[in-house]
């Protein structure tokens, strides 16, 4: 058994003592979950030991992400492990504990003036209103990409003290807002490039979840028709279900191989980078509408039920399918890239990203 194995077997040891739950206002988290998950060090995977993390690649904290999502966890790990915690790397500010939850958001916004020379990490005050942020008033910090009078600022703040509105996605995860009145953070200025990398792995971790939640959704499918009797016979046994199981097959084997395909190009494989995430996050987002639709038609009226474990994931597929970008949005950014050579570029760049 590799060491990626048995991360994500204390991963799936773990989530065993935490089953999922319907998030509310009151209990919008689980912070046992989170709180096992940073005794394990598991909350600092892909992060370097000098830096206060666990070590290992981006693999690893991608398997555990991948975990976690199929088990329904409510805690900010694919935000932390795949975003904000690589981007403060990136940029060389100083990564917070990684045992204290940090999340990121998407700051359009939101305005960052530097309070120093701006050269470099330094003091930044923000001024505006961020939506949408994932695990708002249970995060203690957020890494928010902001614009500044000279280009992008990658900024964080510490919000453990600072109201955050109580909106949630589908779900019932916590996606609030912060209003900055002139909020101090450290920051760093990026170039478009990297800003525009950074919206990337947005989506690429939202795709990484989709994956595997469809995943999830499929083997559960997969298992109820299996043992559902019907008219003397399991329900997998009629034709219909069939081709319903192996419509959804189809398209969980697909989000799954462009998923992949841009993990390993992020990995720092042959690829482009922006080409690759936005195939996973268009594809992950068509496919939650079949599997999620053939899924609750398959389990019929008993997986609408609360007390039923589909809707943890479903709901989340709902969710996440329009976070980080829409489908539409990344299919014009996707459109964009295989167009820029011309009519002749099309099918050669179309070869490398699928």
């Amino acid at each position: 058994m590799s060491e990626q194995d048995l991360v994500v077997e204390t991963v799936r040891d773990i989530l065993a003592v935490h089953e999922p739950f319907v998030l509310t206002p009151e209990r919008p988290w689980d912070a046992g979950l989170w709180g096992a998950l940073a005794k394990a060090g598991l909350t600092g995977v892909g992060i370097p030991e000098a830096n206060g993390g666990s070590g290992g690649e981006l693999a690893d904290a991608v398997a555990i992400v991948r975990t976690l999502a199929a088990g329904a966890a409510a805690v900010p790990v694919a935000e932390q492990l795949l975003v904000a915690g690589p981007a403060l790397l990136a940029a060389n500010l100083e990564l917070p504990p990684v045992e204290e939850p940090l999340t990121f958001a998407l700051g359009d916004a939101v305005t960052a003036h530097a309070s120093d020379d701006g050269d470099g990490p330094g003091r930044f005050t923000l001024t505006g209103v961020v939506t949408g942020v994932a695990w708002a008033g249970t995060a203690q910090h957020l890494a928010v990409l902001a614009v500044g009078p000279a280009g992008p600022v990658l900024a964080l703040v510490d919000v453990s003290g600072a109201e955050a509105t109580s909106a949630s996605n589908l779900a019932g995860e916590p996606r609030g807002s912060f209003v900055f009145d002139e909020t101090a953070a450290t920051g760093a200025l990026l170039t478009e490039a990297q800003a525009g990398e950074l919206r990337v792995r947005f989506a690429l971790a939202r795709a990484v979840q989709l994956a595997a939640a469809l995943e999830k959704v499929l083997a559960w499918t997969v298992h109820y028709a299996g043992e559902r009797q019907q008219f003397g016979r399991p329900l997998g046994k009629f034709q219909a279900i069939q081709m319903e199981l192996a419509e959804m097959a189809g398209e969980v084997t697909a989000v799954t191989a462009l998923t992949d395909a841009a993990v390993q190009v992020v990995e720092g494989r042959s690829g482009d980078v922006v080409l690759a995430a936005a195939a996973a996050k268009v594809r992950a987002g068509a496919a939650v509408e079949v599997v999620a639709r053939l899924a609750h038609q398959v389990h019929g009226a008993i997986g609408f039920t609360q007390e039923h474990r589909l809707h943890h994931l479903t709901r989340r597929l709902w969710s996440w399918r329009d976070e980080a970008g829409s489908e539409l949005y990344w299919s014009r950014v996707l459109a964009t890239g295989l167009l820029v050579t011309g009519p002749d570029g099309l099918w050669p760049a179309l070869t490398r990203v699928v």
